[in-house]
């Protein structure tokens, strides 16, 4: 099941340049805010920023010092300093195209099976660190991406203006939002055996149930803002309570020391926030349930607190547009919820035989510490 495919060298290499480009896009707008005297605007913007490259530059260096445990320690210093200065994604992308472009098209033209590494071990090497990535880049949506969605949504319904840099925000976080999800998944169902490739069809479903759920819950989120911040605040904070009890529950063994293991249960709760994920790929058809019915009410709540209580407010934006985007993309988003899970979702998760150390030594991986670091990220 693992194979790293042309076309996923093409997704790995678009994927640099929307990073790229997301980069320069959160400085831009960040320096408009600061031109225009909004300065608080601007600040937040920086620190989803700041926050979001310090995070996945921590777990980005852990995993290199677990996978490089016992080799040269000149190269964990080289790597350590790439990573102090924030550049540590970059590293792990260099890695990727390196073994991306020889299991895609080196090992697919020549088929030399004389060669020292033989090619079930290239395959494993290019989606190992293509998966590492992808878990770092789920940390950067949740962290970054989607709450500057909403600043940029609530920004717009607040003033009731809008401008190019505003609009090119929101389409780059709707870009991150939608690659990070579907590579993530693709990433998912590559570390499970005897699973189908995940094709174009359950990519739609699971990209639009994804996309649609989270655009609700922000647009849900912004008119709560609107009516007061602080209980946003007080909002926000107990869903990231409720999501960090829950991990603490599941007792997730993701991380080998304790302190990286607390920030990690830190950081799904505030993943928590915005979508489900299955933590310990176990089955969790009531948790699901639980989790998107709680945002229907909340949605459905503050949309007739709008109506008859704060009719004023409806004045002042256009509140039947968001209103109908909210309820639509709710109702689309839990529909595409419904099918995916009928016919596309993988119903076993991660076999130990699969991602056992013996496993991995006999196919002839030496390199990584474990096989299956995947095996024990959060899941959907």
């Amino acid at each position: 099941t693992m194979k790293f495919t042309k076309q996923n060298f093409i997704f790995l290499v678009s994927g640099i340049i929307i990073y790229v480009v997301d980069i320069g896009v959160d400085f831009w707008v960040a320096s408009k805010y600061f031109y225009l005297g909004q300065y608080s605007w601007s600040i937040l913007i920086l620190c989803f920023r700041g926050l979001s490259s310090l995070i996945t530059q921590i777990f980005s260096y852990e995993w290199f010092k677990n996978d490089w445990e016992g080799t040269d320690t000149g190269k964990l210093k080289w790597i350590f300093l790439v990573h102090l200065f924030q550049c540590g994604i970059f590293i792990r992308y260099w890695f990727a195209l390196k073994y991306g472009w020889q299991a895609a098209f080196k090992q697919s033209s020549s088929g030399d099976a004389s060669k020292p590494d033989p090619p079930s071990f290239i395959q494993k090497q290019a989606v190992d660190v293509v998966t590492d990535i992808n878990m770092l880049r789920i940390f950067k949506t949740f962290l970054e991406t989607t709450p500057q969605l909403f600043v940029q949504i609530y920004i717009l319904m607040e003033q009731g203006k809008n401008n190019f840099c505003q609009y090119a925000a929101i389409i780059m976080s709707f870009c991150g939002i939608s690659i990070s999800a579907v590579d993530y998944q693709v990433s998912l169902r590559k570390s499970l055996p005897d699973k189908d490739e995940f094709h174009v069809l359950p990519k739609l479903v699971y990209l639009f149930y994804k996309l649609l759920t989270i655009t609700s819950w922000i647009l849900t989120i912004s008119l709560i803002t609107l009516l007061s911040v602080r209980s946003s605040l007080i909002l926000l904070i107990f869903l990231w309570i409720c999501g960090f009890t829950w991990t603490l529950k599941q007792r997730t063994t993701f991380c080998k020391s304790k302190k990286m293991e607390y920030l990690y249960r830190t950081v799904v709760g505030i993943v928590l926030i915005f979508t489900f994920f299955n933590i310990k790929g176990r089955r969790t058809k009531v948790c699901l349930s639980i989790y998107y019915a709680t945002h229907t009410v909340v949605t459905l709540g503050i949309l007739f607190v709008y109506m008859f209580w704060k009719p004023s407010l409806i004045k002042e934006m256009h509140f039947t547009i968001v209103s109908i985007l909210t309820i639509l993309s709710l109702v689309l988003g839990i529909i595409f919820l419904v099918v995916y899970y009928r016919r596309f979702h993988p119903t076993a998760y991660g076999r130990p035989q699969a991602c056992s150390d013996e496993a991995d030594g006999k196919a002839g991986q030496n390199d990584r510490v474990e096989i299956g670091r995947f095996q024990n990220f959060i899941m959907q």
